[in-house]
């Protein structure tokens, strides 16, 4: 069943929320089915697994809402921790202590580009003030002695 005017797709081995779509599909690496999850608008899936097969042992059991749920729960969880992850490779902090004994929070942004990546180092007190700024190569390693070595040395801009 399909309605134009939600978006949506019921069908055996096509579901659709108009967001969502899972499509069963047989699976390339041996006799079974595997399930695809794509984001509208995505031309890859961010989730393809195994899928159950059915009665006759030949097809695969249909689609139904309580799995297209399921599916659409694990979908969304594998495209935040992605997300996470790429947002933990470029955007990276430390904490440091000056030898003055000013605690610093020192954090490292980059900004990818196809054109050329940028990136900024900036250093920030206990109450969270931003004390520097400067822009650094997107190849810069934030490191302890790094952040500490930039603190130390007045904040200068950084090559």
């Amino acid at each position: 069943m399909t309605d134009d005017t939600t978006g949506t797709t019921q069908e055996a081995r096509l579901w659709s929320d108009g967001r969502w779509t899972a499509r069963v599909i047989k699976n390339e690496d041996d006799d079974g089915w595997a399930v695809a999850m794509t984001l509208h608008g995505q031309a890859e899936p961010a989730l393809v697994g195994p899928w159950t097969m059915g009665r006759d042992k030949k097809n695969p059991k249909p689609l139904d809402v309580s799995a297209f749920n399921t599916l659409v729960k694990t979908a969304s969880e594998v495209i935040r921790r992605h997300e996470q992850q790429l947002h933990a490779q470029l955007n990276k902090n430390v904490t440091i202590t000056t030898a003055q004994g000013q605690r610093l929070r020192v954090a490292l942004a980059i900004v990818p580009d196809e054109e050329g990546a940028t990136a900024t180092l900036s250093a920030h007190d206990d109450l969270g003030e931003e004390l520097a700024r400067v822009s650094v190569p997107p190849t810069f390693k934030l490191t302890m002695d790094s952040a500490t070595a930039w603190a130390e040395g007045g904040f200068e801009r950084l090559r």
